[in-house]
């Protein structure tokens, strides 16, 4: 499983993951915790997202106080879902995460929740999730060799080998004469070398974009650059050293990205907008279906922009506001259009291109991409939800309903997507005056998440009129 960008999940859960940061920021931290944990439900690679989850973590634990934070720190508990999760973490690493998170919910320094869930997502291949809580770990026992070696594994493979090497190396003064350590610090030392070789390769213009996705450290090393958070002054500085650089290598690509993304960030989308067209010009970039989107999330951003900002007091606002979202519908639809034409293969596109059309109201055309967008298995069972609002919005209730039992056939475990499914198929059911059936699903939820949606209060009225 790849580590995931917000760019690179639905609209849906982007939408959610802003909302739980704007939580965040209001310091409600529990309203933030739900909304992250249902995010990583459906998008469990999301590292931004699970960072975030963290600090709301921590922000709920200085909330309740001195009193909470002894009991944290002092906390080693076992509970039964953590053991059971740490003895099938292998076979099912991303409910190990879940089940582990659920713990540090309630208890941010809980060691055996931060070892299985650093564990886990290894098994699942996101180093720099791991790293979350093997940070939190290493800090609690910093001359645990096995955790240490373990620490230093997981930031080697998300790029940082560097400071891997520097984690062994302090383990090595400790244990001067472990064999073991002794040998995974040469390898790691090597490793070291290697990364460096391979990007001088890359700046001397021998490489490419694509090159470098397709090694995995360097993918790593490149992805944490992006989701850094850098200041105006830093942004500033680094364009000034990119743009000295690129006339004496017009065909670093990594520069020609990082340069757009950086001008992005300042909001000078046309300036970013340049750049991604001289990647586009190249053999590369003409065939990658991930620079086509990234241009396709500038432009959209653009007009987001704009629409900030229009002055709300201004008399034509309203008129204003609403031409520029239907340009922007209207171009997210064109570009996604034109995607799909480019890479007629390519599921996940297809799947957006679903989305852009169900919200425009365009059923018709929006059920044709979801029927395709299905056979794709990551984005199966969200197709099949979107399949059976479309076939309710032109109330054909007995093939919403039969989209959703088979989608809850193929969904064993009881998470956020499973409750959407059950909370869908009672919506339909009791839209077909199947009323008896319908609080059947909805009690499902009631058993485990009384505050799902409006669950409680379509339960309750239904047992009141018993």
């Amino acid at each position: 499983m790849a580590e995931k960008s917000s760019s690179e999940i639905s609209r849906d859960l982007r939408a959610l993951f802003i909302k739980g940061n704007e939580a965040l920021q209001r310091d409600n931290a529990d309203y933030a915790i739900a909304l992250f944990t249902q995010v990583l439900q459906k998008e469990p690679a999301l590292y931004d997202c699970r960072k975030a989850l963290r600090v709301a973590q921590q922000q709920k634990a200085a909330q309740a106080g001195r009193g909470f934070f002894k009991k944290m720190f002092s906390s080693a508990s076992a509970s039964p879902q953590l053991l059971k999760a740490q003895a099938t973490l292998r076979g099912n690493p991303t409910e190990a995460m879940h089940t582990a998170e659920q713990v540090l919910n309630q208890d941010p320094n809980n060691n055996l929740a931060h070892k299985v869930f650093a564990e886990a997502a290894v098994a699942a291949g996101l180093s720099r999730s791991a790293l979350l809580s093997f940070e939190v770990l290493h800090q609690h026992a910093p001359q645990d060799k096995r955790l240490g070696i373990q620490f230093a594994t997981a930031l080697a493979e998300a790029g940082e080998v560097a400071r891997g090497e520097q984690v062994l190396v302090e383990l090595a003064r400790a244990f001067p004469n472990d064999n073991e350590l002794s040998q995974e610090l040469k390898n790691l030392s090597a490793r070291k070398t290697l990364d460096e070789g391979g990007y001088e390769a890359l700046a001397d213009g021998k490489g490419s974009y694509r090159d470098i996705l397709k090694d995995k450290e360097q993918a790593a090393a490149l992805e944490q650059e992006q989701r850094i958070q850098k200041t105006e002054d830093v942004a500033a500085r680094l364009i000034g050293e990119y743009e000295a650089r690129l006339p004496n290598e017009p065909n670093n690509l990594k520069l020609l990205r990082s340069l757009a993304e950086l001008y992005t960030q300042k909001k000078d989308f046309d300036r970013a907008l340049q750049y991604y067209d001289r990647i586009r010009a190249t053999d590369v970039g003409g065939s990658d279906p991930s620079l086509d989107r990234a241009i396709a999330e500038t432009v959209a951003r653009r007009f987001d922009h704009a629409l900030a900002a229009l002055d709300p007091e201004a008399p034509d606002y309203a008129e204003q506001s609403a031409k520029l979202a239907a340009e922007k519908q209207a171009f997210q639809l064109s570009e996604c259009q034109k995607r799909v034409e480019r890479f007629p293969t390519d599921l996940g596109i297809r799947f957006e291109l679903g989305q852009l059309l169900f919200e425009a109201g365009r059923i018709g055309e929006a059920i044709a991409e979801f029927q395709k967008a299905q056979n794709n298995p990551h984005k199966r069972l969200p197709a099949m939800s979107y399949l059976a609002q479309c076939f309710a919005r032109r109330k054909m209730y007995d093939l919403a309903a039969k989209t959703l039992q088979n989608a809850l056939k193929e969904k064993t475990v009881f998470d956020e997507e499973k409750k959407e499914l059950l909370y869908q198929l009672g919506l339909v059911l009791e839209s077909m005056g199947r009323k008896g059936d319908a609080i059947e699903q909805l009690k499902l939820i009631y058993e485990v998440d009384i505050g799902y949606k409006d669950v409680a209060a379509r339960v309750d009225a239904f047992y009141a009129e018993s």
